[in-house]
């Protein structure tokens, strides 16, 4: 009870309402404008954030990361093209709603779910928090070392049909993480007698570069556009309660959305699909699904707002990200001396409460203003594609200056925006790359760590932790190998089943 009136002390703050305040709002905008998404704000805003307080800057990074999927689906619904990538979905009976004159129930409907699935993820972490308090401190060197492993073969593992590219990515990521000073004894790598590799490649440059800067050279490269959309009339409250005649779908699909998020480099997409195919297969009227049920976008819009909070899950306890976002954040809590990981419950519950109450009031602050501003957010729809791309690009060079005050950090910025701008026109993942150097990072250190105190192979999971750690790698390995093998049998005939048919024939 202590940590929880000290937790509301911190809360209570200017500075921090105030960062949640325009984390929310900023994060809605964002959302609705698409080309942008939360990725790309987020890494503008990270060199920012490394001068605030902690708990202020880590306030406007939730801020935005838990309510641009609210903007989001702002224009999937009314001009058929998704804000962000993960409402990508949500154009499937969104936009058919709009077209059959039913735009202001579709928007409400996805607000209302957003908030349902954003609320129940954060009660979710809530209740997970005791467990996670004493599960956390059970983790090790050797523990962390294999469940950052375990992640980073499971981001791998995620894209499916890309996972030799998706590896090779990863294991660039990892390579970066390697240039510089090492860790343990400060000798140089990779460094080839070049001073300016001698820092090491940074984080952010990087993640400006990949997600930002490749943006901005997409936006300016591609033919410039101003999307319309037409404004709502009517009241926005409806979906509030029609929601509750589908309460069944969306607290499936908030399910769906808290269990796909706690799993490292799963995320949005999958819960998303599990949760429509689950509410298709259980609806009364499942061919109305693509045509504009309101189920389909119920379980889109749950699931994906209920990721975040479980996203954090993984990176409060272990001090591991699951994607990009997450990555990012632990930057700030680096940048501060805020180690996430076992000794964040110990030491820092207050800490650890503030950011889950903070969640749960920015979900409030996105429902209020969503409900009172939707038609001047059909407005920023319309703002040019290529005016975009160069505030982007302003804004990101100016990020990546102001880290070092280096030149060459611009440069490196500008390649890696290059390769992003490659990977995105190849269709080819580019979050391997970030989480790659985050969690290479975190597997050198605590390897190097772990093993002063083991002597044989098996003494590194001798430990109970350890050794469940150990099987799941094992299992998901062979059930991915067993799945591509059946893929490839189905794909590839049987030569003597064929050869029988003709014989038939």
């Amino acid at each position: 009870m202590e940590d929880l009136f000290s937790a509301f002390g911190l809360l209570a703050r200017l500075d921090v309402l105030i960062a949640l305040l325009i984390g929310s709002v900023g994060g809605v905008i964002i959302g609705a404008i698409p080309g942008v998404g939360a990725a790309v704000a987020i890494a503008i805003l990270l060199p920012a954030t490394f001068s605030l307080d902690p708990l202020v800057g880590l306030t406007l990074l939730l801020g935005i990361y838990g309510s641009s999927m609210y903007g989001g689906s702002i224009p999937a619904i009314l001009i058929n093209t998704p804000g962000t990538a993960v409402n990508a979905l949500t154009t499937y009976d969104g936009y058919p709603m709009t077209q059959a004159g039913e735009a202001r129930r579709a928007v409400s409907l996805a607000y209302s779910a957003s908030f349902f699935g954003g609320i129940f993820g954060i009660l979710c972490l809530i209740l997970l928090s005791p467990v996670l308090s004493w599960i956390a401190p059970q983790f090790g060197s050797r523990e962390i070392f294999l469940a950052a492993l375990l992640g980073l073969i499971l981001v791998v593992l995620a894209h499916r049909g890309q996972i030799f590219a998706a590896g090779m990515l990863a294991s660039f990521g990892i390579f970066l993480n390697t240039i510089g000073l090492e860790p343990i004894k400060y000798t140089q790598r990779f460094t080839f007698g070049q001073t300016w590799l001698s820092s090491g490649i940074d984080l952010i440059v990087v993640v400006l570069g990949l997600f930002a800067l490749s943006q901005a050279f997409i936006l300016l490269v591609d033919k410039d556009g101003s999307p319309k959309a037409q404004p709502l009339s009517g009241s926005l409250f409806s979906g509030l309660k029609e929601l509750f005649q589908h309460k069944r779908v969306a607290t499936a699909a908030s399910g769906f959305g808290v269990m796909m998020g706690m799993i490292p480099g799963v995320g949005e997409f999958t819960a998303q699909f599990l949760s429509y195919t689950y509410a298709q297969k259980t609806s009364k009227n499942p061919e109305l699904f693509g045509k504009g049920s309101p189920e389909g976008l119920i379980a889109s819009e749950s699931a994906n707002n209920a990721v975040p909070a479980a996203a954090m899950i993984p990176l409060l306890a272990l001090g591991i990200p699951g994607e990009a976002l997450t990555a990012m954040m632990l930057s700030v809590f680096y940048v501060h001396n805020v180690i996430p990981g076992p000794q964040l419950f110990q030491n820092e519950m207050d800490f650890v409460l503030a950011l889950y109450i903070a969640m749960l009031v920015l979900n409030v602050f996105v429902l209020i203003f969503l409900l009172f501003s939707t038609n001047l957010l059909t407005k920023i729809i319309q703002i040019p594609t290529r005016f975009l791309g160069v505030v982007i690009l302003i804004l990101s060079f100016v990020g990546v200056y102001s880290l070092r005050n280096s030149t060459v950090d611009c440069a490196i910025a500008a390649g890696f925006g290059v390769l992003g701008l490659v990977l995105k026109r190849l269709n080819l993942p580019i979050v391997p790359i970030v989480l790659g150097m985050v969690l290479g990072g975190i597997m050198e250190t605590k390897l190097r760590s772990a093993m002063a105190r083991v002597k044989t192979p098996l003494d590194f999971i001798d430990r109970p932790i350890a050794a469940i750690l150990f099987v799941l790698i094992i299992v998901v390995i062979i059930l991915h190998i067993r799945t591509m093998v059946i893929e490839h049998r189905k794909r590839v005939p049987d030569p003597d089943h064929d050869l029988h048919d003709t014989q038939q024939r």
